[in-house]
């Protein structure tokens, strides 16, 4: 795809792209695909994704007690628990704001661990990575933010978000329906959203604005990026995934170039030559 190479003027180091349709094949890469990259919170699809299995498995249910008086597990994966940032400390009532928390994750990953008796990262080596063939990844440390991964890897799993083997659609599908709908709260690095969507594990793109997706992205996208400069989105209407990463923290270089990228992919994916991208 010709738009993947949007990335060679990008100022970061090192960076690499792939986009993958919804049956799974690979519509194109750019770069270097197997470059092991931090993802910093793209981590967090991985884990919610492996808490999901769990729930599948019946090692823990989404309504189960996990987290501050009153939360649960389903709080936990859509940032409504009420814990902080970064401090396992409450602000809030559970399902009463949407505070994006680090924090949340960490806790979820320790009620799997205890529900499963197997450490969180080993969890989601053999429920997620192991199984769809993601040999270059890697979560030692917080289910929050320390994944490794490439862009070959994650193509693997955009292709199972979106045709799913290891789940039942209908969980993926909950998962990227908006959980607690109407609340409001803050996007890291995009500010006060009202409402401000997410699903299990998933952002929701909606209406938000500004936004880190394209201008054309469906409201039904869904996905996450990282503070080390990566993003991985889905956007169902347009039956595909894309994947970037780079070695650049998330600044206001990502916001200048990351939407007209998304939309000069979604136009060729649309075959729209005249919203094809120039150099």
């Amino acid at each position: 795809m010709q738009s993947l190479a949007m990335i060679e003027n990008w100022p970061v180091p090192t960076a690499a792209a792939a986009v993958v349709r919804a049956d799974g094949t690979v519509a194109g890469t750019h770069g270097p695909t197997a470059h092991r990259f931090p993802l910093a919170s793209v981590t967090k699809p991985l884990a919610a994704y492996a808490a999901l299995v769990a729930y599948e498995e019946g090692a823990v249910e989404l309504d189960e007690p996990a987290g501050p008086e009153g939360s649960t597990v389903r709080h936990l994966l859509a940032h409504t628990s009420g814990l902080a940032f970064d401090e396992h400390r409450a602000m809030a009532p559970p399902g009463n704001r949407r505070l994006y928390s680090n924090a949340g994750f960490e806790v979820l990953g320790d009620h799997i661990a205890k529900a499963t008796e197997i450490p969180f990262p080993e969890y989601v080596r053999q429920a997620v990575l192991e199984p769809l063939g993601m040999t270059a990844t890697t979560l030692d440390g917080s289910p929050a933010k320390d994944g490794v991964s490439t862009v070959a890897d994650l193509a693997r799993f955009a292709a199972e978000v979106q045709a799913p083997r290891l789940l039942d659609p209908r969980t993926v599908l909950a998962a990227q329906t908006v959980v607690h709908p109407g609340l409001k709260g803050v996007l890291p690095g995009y500010g006060h959203q009202n409402p401000n969507d997410w699903g299990l594990g998933f952002e929701i793109r909606d209406s938000k604005s500004p936004h880190w997706t394209g201008a054309s992205s469906s409201p039904a996208t869904f996905g996450h990026f990282g503070q080390s400069g990566t993003f991985l989105w889905v956007d169902p209407a347009a039956g595909a995934a894309c994947v970037a990463l780079t070695d650049r923290p998330f600044g206001p270089w990502a916001a200048e170039v990351w939407p007209p990228f998304t939309d000069a992919v979604l136009a060729e994916l649309a075959g729209r030559p005249g919203d094809s991208p120039s150099f």
